[in-house]
């Protein structure tokens, strides 16, 4: 009887585990004789004996001389028991190979974007690692690269089959053909597919187009050039991928002998973000080029490539049109350079751009000057919020046609209804992705409101903080004005003026009242009482959104649903021969998929659509009245500026009079009458200068005279000490103002 069994010294393996396939041998799983542990046996069948001797070592030799976190390490080379040769072990990749991903349902439309960056990274650190040690690897495609889970649970892809791998320089050539031919340069391909005998060498600068090939179908889940009838229609495959201009990422032929279909950008249904694809759709365009002249090098991939990963990004939620945008800065730019981003991204002005974060402004959190480097962290759930102050509509973006459930045919064919099981959970899986896209909406609008309400709120408490300090400074200021028109009762013309100043003063008091009520007010409403987030959430509460109705995880399970289907529909293909009660079962399979579909296409457009264009339409109206209340604030805002500034005139005017005052009793010898306990005091009269020596009596006197000056001097400079304090909640005030207090303390200790 036969044995599944195979094994070599340290190692042992079952041919049943395949993990992969090729030309020239198989992997199968295994473990390690002597702890247990998993790993992955490389077998070689009869076609690769037959191999010269150089070549069938040159794997051995490869993978001796690489050693790369993004490389599948070699454990081990030993000979197979059973005298078949060598066989190589290395570590196992749980994960399975990419190629299997992509195969999967769940990718047809290609994989995440936070997945094909891992695959972008990894897969470049792999590459650069061979170059490094002047290897080529001449295989490259997704069925060659695989998933590594290690034990914290991150994920690792790594490079693998060096079996075509060769060592050769940088400006080395070879002339021998490998390769699986979808992935193949054109010039390989004309000489390997078609059979066309050109004497033509080829450097290592050919991997580069297998990787573009790769990343294209990792990023879409589709093979870039795709002619009509696939892989058989081999002259069509050939003229799509060199008859192609420059920039051009993907041609496809949609009928027989029908025309190409050129495009210089990705897919609608691709799964990157438009800032991703803004800096990779270069990079496909750069590495899918035929010809040698434009064809580029390692090192410009490599730049490329790190140019992307190293980019600070910066998530943000587009409010007026519910979209979450990513944008890519380089890490030195700075708040100017990243507006400029959001306007290439949305069209939205730069004055009319509002962002907020933690209910703050964004560039309070940034300095104008602070490079991108040092932002915040954010996140596709807790983004920057962009509002667009000039607009309060709020529209949901639109999205490609979804792909249609397939309708099973009458009878039983396993094999047509195993592929129309795989479609139907693809659709499936792209319906679960628009729900859970628009429940991620519900939060982000329910976001927005609590960020715009919050920083409204803190807006009204600073302008109201504000003018209570103000009005405090003016009480004050008024007092000084007082002071003056005391100091000033001996002088005639300074006295109007005083009397003019508190005037002015007092209508100044009644305008800044008009500014100050409506504050109040608001703050009253909207800070106080929270009117709008009640408003709010009282119309939340009335509506079914996908969060309160748990949608994405209805989803999911109608998703389960139809891969447990298809998988029973991959069982009944293997069987092939079904009895009569399996045949039954399969019907009922694909009663249960058509069943499944409807109501997961219900679930999408009758009920989380639905739900979420109604949130969209309350959120509009709410930002309406929202926004309303933001100008207003913005404009009393302007006024309590217009305030200050004739606060400062008032100032200026008092500290001028006051300077004026001082040297014409300084002249004169005249003082004013002065206030001692609130109460003004009548000094006698002090003789003018040159009027010769002062009595006894008039010493007495002029003793009196200089002691009511300081009395006045002393109040004033008391009344500025309070002052001060008050502007030190109040910056712009306190410089203008300490001169004043500079001329007290001078005076006070005369």
């Amino acid at each position: 009887m036969n044995s599944f069994l195979r094994g070599s010294m340290n190692y042992v393996w079952c041919t049943t585990s395949v993990l992969g396939k090729g030309a020239t041998g198989a992997v199968f799983q295994g473990v390690n004789k002597h702890n247990g542990e998993p790993v992955a046996v490389k077998t070689f069948n009869q076609l690769s004996h037959m191999r010269p001797p150089d070549v069938q070592m040159r794997e051995f030799e490869v993978l001796r001389k690489v050693n790369h976190n993004n490389i599948v390490k070699l454990l081990d080379i030993e000979d197979d028991q059973e005298g078949r040769g060598k066989v190589i072990v290395m570590e196992l990749c749980t994960g399975g190979s990419l190629f299997n991903i992509l195969d999967d349902p769940e990718n047809t439309y290609g994989l995440p974007q936070r997945e094909f960056l891992l695959v972008l990274e990894h897969l470049s650190a792999g590459m650069k690692h061979l170059r490094d040690n002047n290897l080529v690897h001449r295989d490259l495609k997704p069925g060659n690269i695989m998933k590594y889970i290690s034990e914290d649970g991150q994920t690792i892809y790594k490079l693998t089959d060096f079996g075509a791998a060769r060592e050769l320089g940088e400006n080395q050539q070879f002339a021998s053909l490998y390769g699986t031919e979808e992935y193949l340069h054109p010039d390989m391909y004309e000489r390997a597919v078609l059979r066309k005998s050109i004497n033509r060498s080829f450097t290592a600068n050919v991997d580069l187009w297998s990787i573009g090939v790769t990343l294209y179908h990792v990023a879409t889940g589709n093979l870039p050039f795709r002619p009509y009838g696939g892989r058989k229609n081999k002259e069509t495959m050939y003229h799509i991928t060199t008859k192609k201009a420059p920039g051009v990422i993907s041609g496809t032929q949609t009928s027989e002998n029908g025309p190409i279909e050129w495009a210089k950008t990705l897919p609608a249904h691709c799964q990157l973000k438009d800032g991703l694809k803004f800096l990779v759709t270069p990079l496909l365009a750069g590495l899918l080029e035929e010809s040698q002249a434009r064809m580029w090098s390692f090192d410009k991939f490599f730049f490329e490539v790190q140019n992307i990963l190293n980019k600070t990004v910066l998530h943000i939620f587009y409010v007026n049109r519910a979209t979450s945008i990513e944008v890519y800065m380089e890490p030195e730019q700075t708040f100017v350079h990243l507006r400029e981003h959001i306007v290439a991204q949305t069209d939205v002005p730069l004055p009319s751009q509002l962002l907020l974060l933690e209910n703050e402004l964004f560039e309070r959190k940034v300095d104008a000057n602070t490079s991108a480097r040092g932002y915040p962290q954010t996140a596709p759930t807790n983004p920057v919020m962009l509002f667009n102050i000039e607009n309060y509509n709020v529209i949901l973006p639109s999205e490609w046609d979804l792909p249609k459930f397939p309708t099973f045919p009458n009878g039983i064919s396993v094999e047509n209804d195993a592929s129309l099981a795989k479609v139907a959970c693809s659709v499936g899986h792209e319906c679960k992705r628009r729900v859970e896209n628009l429940s991620l909406l519900d939060t982000l609008m329910n976001k927005a409101v609590h960020q715009f309400s919050g920083f409204l709120s803190g807006l009204l408490m600073e302008l109201l903080k504000r003018t209570r300090h103000l009005e405090e400074i003016e009480g004050l200021i008024c007092e000084l004005a007082k002071m003056f028109e005391v100091a000033a009762s001996n002088h005639e013309t300074y006295q109007k003026v005083a009397t003019g100043i508190i005037a002015t003063y007092e209508k100044q008091k009644s305008d800044f009242q008009r500014v100050s009520e409506p504050i109040q007010q608001l703050y009253a409403r909207f800070v106080k009482e929270e009117s709008l987030v009640r408003e709010w959430n009282s119309g939340y509460r009335a509506l079914r959104t996908p969060n309160k109705n748990r949608d994405s995880e209805k989803a999911k399970s109608l998703v389960d649903r139809l891969r447990d289907s298809w998988q029973h529909m991959l069982r009944d293909r293997a069987t092939r021969a079904l009895t009569y009660n399996d045949e039954q079962f399969h019907v009922l399979e694909k009663v249960k998929i058509a069943e499944t579909g409807k109501r997961l296409k219900a679930l999408l457009n009758d009920a989380v659509r639905q739900a979420v264009e109604q949130e969209a339409e309350c959120l509009a109206d709410w930002y309406k009245k929202a926004q309303t209340i933001f100008l207003q604030t913005q404009f009393l805002m302007k006024d309590v500026g217009a305030y200050v500034d004739a606060m400062y005139d008032a100032r200026d005017q008092l500290k001028q009079h006051r300077e004026d005052l001082k040297e014409e009793i300084s002249t004169d010898g005249e003082v004013s009458t002065t206030i001692a306990a609130n109460k003004p005091m009548v000094p006698p009269t002090i003789p003018s200068v040159g009027e010769g020596a002062p009595s006894a009596g008039e010493k007495g006197t002029s003793t009196r005279h200089n002691q009511y000056k300081l009395l006045c001097f002393m109040n004033m400079y008391n009344q500025i000490k309070d002052l001060h304090k008050i502007l030190q909640q109040n910056t712009d005030l306190l410089a203008a103002t300490k001169g004043l207090l500079q001329e007290g303390a001078e005076k006070s200790t005369t």
